[in-house]
């Protein structure tokens, strides 16, 4: 495949640029600045700037860009610039893919933050987005600039995608520290569930999904089985030799995380649904084989 990827210089697009040229598919990468190579491509996704020809070349555009969630301090004009780097980039994308003629396939990233606190009911991708909290929001105004290229006729994949697990990114990146200088435990009560996936899995799933010529619509992009977030602070400290009693208290989250708190601090058991339904298989399925791989 010839895949065309936005934001392939972060945590996920780095990753998953490198197993596509292992698997050798070609990857041109969309880049704000000046295009250094012919594996690079100019654009701004705010002035709704891409080059047509790259996307009419392309069997696969993907949009992996996006501000981190891990910020502070989550300020007003933050949740600003943290929503429109999601929306604006992937309506550009889709306008510019409806209005190809080759109209290639759009795998447009999303998260399972979007479900909202739910405890430990089961959610799949047939549950709705939350529309009452700030992530909610993201998440329907995100899938909502897809529209665009679904409406063309293009084949339009949502990736609603959890926690994803390594040691050189992600929540992991943050955890692990803390862990290792003994600080590490629980969020709140850990209760909570907290769906997560590797980073060789999710990888993995985004290229089978580029693929699939029937994969269209929304999928959990998340690991099987997931566990409430005391069990894996509890897995990480036994992997990592360490104790795993400090847990976080909620006024400190609250007041570090600002209006995202009620997210890290809220349950979302989401279960990849479509992935497990329509066949494929997970190298790391469960939570303890998922931290094996991310801390290897």
């Amino acid at each position: 495949m010839r895949v065309v990827v936005a934001g392939a210089s972060g945590f996920l697009g780095t990753a998953w640029r490198d197993h596509l040229a292992r698997e050798g598919h070609e990857v041109v990468r969309l880049v704000r600045g000046e295009a250094l190579s012919a594996g690079e491509s100019h654009w701004d996704p705010y002035a709704g700037e891409v080059d047509r020809g790259v996307v009419e070349s392309a069997d696969v555009v993907a949009n992996l860009a996006g501000a981190p969630l891990a910020h502070w301090p989550w300020t007003s004009s933050y949740r600003r610039t943290f929503t429109a780097s999601r929306v604006a980039t992937t309506r550009t994308l889709a306008e510019a893919v409806a209005s190809s003629d080759r109209r290639p396939a759009f795998l447009a990233q999303s998260g399972i933050s979007g479900y909202g606190d739910h405890g430990d009911r089961v959610l799949t991708e047939d549950s709705p987005l939350d529309a009452d909290t700030f992530m909610g929001e993201v998440n329907r105004a995100w899938e909502r600039a897809a529209l665009p290229a679904s409406r063309a006729g293009a084949r339009v994949t949502v990736m609603r995608t959890g926690v994803v697990l390594d040691r050189r990114g992600s929540a992991l990146k943050l955890l692990r520290p803390l862990f290792l200088a003994g600080l590490g435990g629980p969020v709140g009560r850990g209760r909570q569930f907290l769906s997560t996936i590797s980073l060789a899995d999710w990888v993995r799933a985004a290229t089978w999904l580029a693929g699939r010529e029937d994969a269209d619509g929304p999928y959990n992009v998340t690991g099987p089985d997931p566990r409430p977030n005391a069990e894996l602070s509890a897995e990480l400290g036994r992997l990592l030799h360490r104790p795993s009693v400090v847990p976080v208290p909620p006024p400190l989250l609250r007041l570090a995380a600002g209006s995202v708190a009620s997210e890290l601090l809220g349950s979302s058991r989401v279960e990849p649904a479509r992935l497990l339904r329509e066949g494929f298989e997970f190298e790391h399925p469960t939570l303890r084989s998922r931290l094996q791989a991310a801390l290897a």
